[in-house]
């Protein structure tokens, strides 16, 4: 397409209008930045909602694939594969755990961790069956499946999708008390977001996870922890969880997992966990083929190194420090987030999130807009200190802060 407006009409035309993109049409993108179809740069500040943890065409991610692309891409899980071993070996040690269940998107990994927790009460805890029991957060975002929309309170995700799936339980985000008062005989799992991306990056109070992870033990239920957008270095540790010296029974992975590559997800439990499934009774034609899982190693090897937390620490200190700086001033009221992640909720004088991040977009940096008044702000963690601050002067200019 030769100009913006002929790949959005084309676009619009032939699409379903699930979506409601910023109007730029991205044709080749470098670490921090993306260059559209008439030439224009700008500085990526959303990394694919952490998909993109390590920057656009990262050149060790793209080697990786691209010379298992010239092997084999594809088995199926009716045969094993050279890299198939290797992945699940090294994403279990990266994640303290015994057992891998490969999935593709983060949305099979949610509903893989809900079919994982019921059959684990049913064989495990005794669960009667078909009484299981999963409790969540208000305000929650796990995907979009029939099930997982369920237990949405989001209109928009979840309105005029029913009949819905039983078995969840939704308490406040944060509040212990109410989490509490929700687990039964009868639940099986906790399942919760250590910080709600799509809510405006919400961190929970302090000792909230550490108190969830108490409670979970004691009431023999499972902690699933879905760190599909928190997890692999965004917040300046591996895990978000880590922030509160909290270990889950089950981690919830994807979006980075993939190097924003190929799309890789997962489940990842100790064996008394995902040692509940037989052959036949969960799979997927595409989790865990080879292209996905050496794109997958290279990720979980560079996580090793700690270079990226360290990144995520260092320059999101200095993110969260000018971010704060705009609070009070009449153009922002509030900065939530962790790492080189925040919430940033907009004064509704300057206007809303959506106006905001056009008017950012024009400037040249691409961010996006949640629950009306909120901006997201989550640049790759290879985004150099001098373009961050350049983005952050855009911010500045269009708040006229």
């Amino acid at each position: 397409m030769s100009t913006t407006a002929d790949a959005i009409r084309s676009a619009d035309a032939h699409s379903a209008h699930n979506y409601h993109p910023l109007p730029v049409v991205v044709t080749s993108a470098e670490g921090a930045w993306m260059t559209d179809v008439e030439g224009r740069r700008y500085l990526d500040m959303l990394a694919g909602y952490s998909a993109l943890n390590f920057g656009h065409g990262n050149r060790r991610l793209i080697d990786a694939a691209r010379d298992q692309l010239e092997r084999v891409t594809l088995t199926s899980r009716a045969f094993y594969h050279d890299r198939f071993a290797d992945f699940c070996t090294e994403l279990a040690a990266l994640c303290g755990k015994e057992m891998v269940l490969p999935m593709n998107t983060g949305a099979e990994a949610v509903e893989t961790a809900v079919k994982t927790a019921r059959k684990w009460g049913y064989e495990v805890k005794g669960v009667p069956d078909g009484h299981a029991k999963i409790v969540v957060a208000a305000d929650n975002f796990h995907g979009r499946t029939t099930t997982v929309v369920s237990f949405s309170t989001d209109h928009d995700a979840r309105d005029h999708f029913g009949p819905y799936t039983p078995g969840f339980e939704i308490v406040p985000y944060g509040d212990l008390t109410a989490l509490s008062h929700a687990v039964t005989e009868n639940t099986v799992a906790v399942l919760l977001e250590p910080i709600q991306g799509e809510a405006g990056v919400l961190v929970p109070p302090a000792g909230y996870l550490g108190g969830v992870r108490e409670l979970t033990r004691e009431r023999n239920v499972l902690f699933m922890a879905d760190e599909i957008q928190s997890g692999l270095g965004r917040t300046g540790r591996t895990f978000a969880c880590e922030h509160e010296g909290v270990v889950p029974d089950v981690y919830i992975l994807g979006k980075a997992l993939g190097g924003g590559v190929v799309p890789v997800s997962a489940v990842v439990a100790d064996r008394d966990v995902l040692g509940v499934f037989g052959p036949g009774q969960h799979g997927s034609t595409f989790g865990g083929n080879p292209l996905a899982c050496a794109v997958a190693l290279e990720v979980i090897a560079m996580l090793r190194t700690g270079e990226f937390q360290q990144r995520a620490t260092e320059l999101g200190d200095h993110l969260h420090r000018e971010l704060n700086l705009l609070v009070g001033g009449g153009a922002v009221t509030a900065v939530r987030g962790r790492g080189l992640w925040a919430g940033v909720d907009i004064d509704p004088s300057r206007g809303t999130g959506r106006e905001i991040s056009e008017k950012l977009m024009e400037l040249g940096v691409l961010v996006k807009d949640t629950h009306g008044s909120t901006i997201r702000i989550a640049p790759p963690l290879v985004i150099t200190k001098e373009d961050l601050d350049w983005g952050l002067d855009q911010l500045r200019s269009v708040l006229g802060a």
